[in-house]
């Protein structure tokens, strides 16, 4: 979409995937290698009762699962910023995530282009919001 086509209050879904335990070890082993992401028998004893995902890695699931919408297109500049970044509940091997994207700010620009704002908040399939993050990015027009 161009960014004159963005509305304030549109609302998205996306897709969802179910995360295995492997994709957790898998991600936790080369960018977030703490116990509670590897180790499932400390983890078992920790503060969640069990292995869970990294917050990094529910970030990323739920910027793939923005981007595979497909929305932006051909018409994404660039990314220009991430904020209030929350990691609401742990999310456990075996959980189903999907996300909805809300536009909540369009700032144009004198180049005809401008940045676009979303919320995106993550569930689990309990209905459990688990991530919520504001995403800005710059979109042509």
């Amino acid at each position: 979409m161009k960014f004159s086509d963005f509305k304030i209050g549109q609302r998205y879904e996306t897709g969802s995937v179910v995360l295995t335990r492997e994709d957790i070890i898998q991600f936790a082993e080369i960018y977030d290698p703490q116990y509670m992401h590897l180790d499932e028998e400390k983890a078992k004893q920790g503060r969640f009762g069990g292995l869970i995902a990294s917050g990094m890695q529910t970030l990323n699931i739920t910027f793939r699962l923005w981007i595979d919408v497909g929305v932006y297109g051909e018409h994404i500049i660039a990314g220009t910023g991430m904020n209030q970044i929350q990691f609401l509940k742990p999310v456990y091997p075996g959980d189903e995530l999907h996300v909805i994207a809300e536009v909540t700010e369009l700032r144009p620009r004198r180049t005809g282009n401008g940045t676009v704002t979303v919320l995106l908040s993550t569930y689990n399939q309990k209905g459990q919001n688990v991530f919520r993050a504001e995403l800005s990015a710059l979109v042509d027009n």
